[in-house]
């Protein structure tokens, strides 16, 4: 998924053609991911975007016509980090399908912890859950990537079970993760080794015949 966040899906009115309007997004979406930390998504308005990015609420408007625009375009950046993290580095995958489930989840952790806007934005469920695809849920979009990857790498048998329980977990590993780092910014371990021992009971049916 690369740049996902410019697309003209997440309605930015002019796409950047130079590395200047390029970076200019950039600016604006991180100023907004910090004053999502600072006052929550229900706080951030343009003007505050504009005034403490630098910018004018003209430039604003430029490129996202409404806070909604921006919020998905942000929404949609976390999740282009977090796949480009976790699908983009194919050499560097653990051996085993545990490890990669293990690596995703600690991915995702990671970005609750140290990405500003992501504990209260995320994939952008908040705001739209299907702003990815009209027809399939964001969370479907993720779990369409995660059914590639253990069928290609990990040589799990591709099958409707497998899609329908890889969207289960998915969506179980949502409302654990929310869980952990609601009150404990660094997250709750309880809630987080819980996930991973319900991913590898649930999943564990799954694997090929070799034990991958």
């Amino acid at each position: 998924m690369s740049d996902t966040y410019l697309s003209p899906a997440l309605s930015a009115r002019a796409e950047p053609v130079q590395q200047r309007s390029a970076d200019r997004i950039t600016n604006l979406l991180d100023t907004a991911a910090a004053l999502i930390d600072e006052n929550g998504i229900d706080g951030l308005t343009t003007s505050d975007v504009a005034a403490k990015s630098g910018s004018s609420v003209g430039v604003v408007y430029r490129y996202f016509p409404n806070i909604q625009s921006l919020l998905r375009a942000l929404a949609a950046r976390n999740m282009q980090k977090f796949t480009d993290r976790i699908f983009g580095a194919m050499s560097e995958q653990p051996e085993e399908w545990m490890g990669a489930m293990n690596a995703a989840i600690d991915g995702y952790a990671d970005l609750l912890r140290t990405e500003p806007g992501f504990r209260a934005l995320g994939f952008g469920d908040v705001i739209d859950k299907r702003f990815l695809q009209p027809d399939i849920s964001n969370n479907s979009v993720l779990a369409g990537e995660f059914n590639n990857l253990l069928t290609r790498k990990y040589g799990l048998v591709p099958s409707e079970d497998l899609s329908i329980d890889l969207e289960i977990i998915i969506e179980i590993a949502d409302a654990l993760l929310h869980r952990a780092f609601l009150h404990d910014k660094q997250g709750d371990e309880r809630y987080i080794g819980k996930l991973r021992q319900i991913v590898f009971d649930y999943m564990s049916r799954h694997q090929d015949p070799q034990g991958r």
